[in-house]
């Protein structure tokens, strides 16, 4: 028997990455709120197939280590299934309120919970938790943990696995996502460089910026579509809520236009005098999903 990919995500032939400011939160005063926060934005990266998150530091003038901390603790533990959070993160301060983090409900994060409903070919994330000679014993979810053959790995650590056997006792192989045909979540990044740095040190194929001072979409929609069907590696980089991406990149001696490929605005004639960088992350994906699937 075979896991079926119908109706599921198909992984995008690009990769997707999205950057975004550790100040992301700065403007919302409680750790509820700001859990919230993030977790909608956790929710749009999955919505969109985003593969990759680059949360970077857009303040030079003070220390931004705790949220640069906070965005991705709450994006690392959003992404990571439910059966293994526990094991993952344990009691952590910046976790105290991730009772109100919406799910995803992606691919990845199964609601089957029993041996017997493993399939073959089934992939699934999990954490050892045992190690022996020649193979270790991974949670993945079910009533005890499944055997992964010819792998050693220490006990704690998070691993993909591929079922090989189905039925009472199942067991699996150590799996790679790449191989996975489905969206299999996104990828949290620290960067301990500002933006400028992390866009110029990076391998983008495509960087496309957004501000409200950008070209209206619609005019350079075919150009943007050109350039992400025969990119690789694709980075949509956002600004944060007191300060815009002209703002943020020159305080390195940077300007937007030396480091995007495209410079775009996606909520033309906007009514309100701001938009939040959660509202333009939605507004941003959505349109981008339409045109390039």
């Amino acid at each position: 028997m075979f896991q079926s990919t119908l109706n599921q995500p198909i992984r995008r032939q690009q990769k997707l990455c999205v950057a975004i400011p550790a100040s992301i939160v700065s403007d919302v005063p409680h750790l509820r709120e700001k859990t919230m926060k993030i977790g909608w934005i956790g929710r749009a990266l999955a919505i969109f197939r985003v593969d990759e998150v680059i949360v970077y530091p857009d303040m030079p003038e003070i220390d931004q280590s705790s949220d640069l901390n906070l965005v991705s603790t709450i994006l690392s533990y959003l992404e990571t299934p439910q059966y293994i959070r526990r094991r993952l993160f344990g009691i952590m301060p910046e976790l105290r309120y991730a009772g109100i983090l919406p799910p995803l409900r992606t691919p990845h994060h199964p609601t089957r919970r029993r041996k017997k409903d493993l399939v073959v070919n089934e992939f699934r994330e999990g954490v050892v938790v045992a190690e022996k000679r020649d193979l270790i014993l991974v949670d993945v979810g079910v009533e005890d943990p499944i055997p992964v053959l010819g792998a050693r790995l220490p006990v704690g650590a998070r691993v993909t696995v591929k079922i090989i056997e189905g039925g009472s006792s199942p067991k699996a192989v150590l799996a790679s996502r790449e191989e996975i045909p489905t969206y299999w979540g996104y990828k949290v990044i620290i960067s301990r460089a500002p933006l400028g740095r992390t866009i110029k040190n990076g391998d983008f194929d495509l960087v496309i910026a957004t501000s409200k001072y950008g070209d209206p979409f619609m005019s350079v929609k075919d150009a943007i579509l050109d350039r992400w069907r025969r990119s690789r590696k694709v980075l949509i980089a956002f600004g944060a809520p007191t300060q815009g991406l002209y703002e943020i990149v020159r305080r390195e001696g940077f300007e937007l236009n030396e480091l995007a490929d495209f410079i775009v605005n996606t909520i033309p004639k906007q009514a309100t005098e701001t938009v939040r960088t959660e509202e333009a992350i939605y507004a941003t994906l959505s349109i981008l999903n339409l045109l390039t699937e």
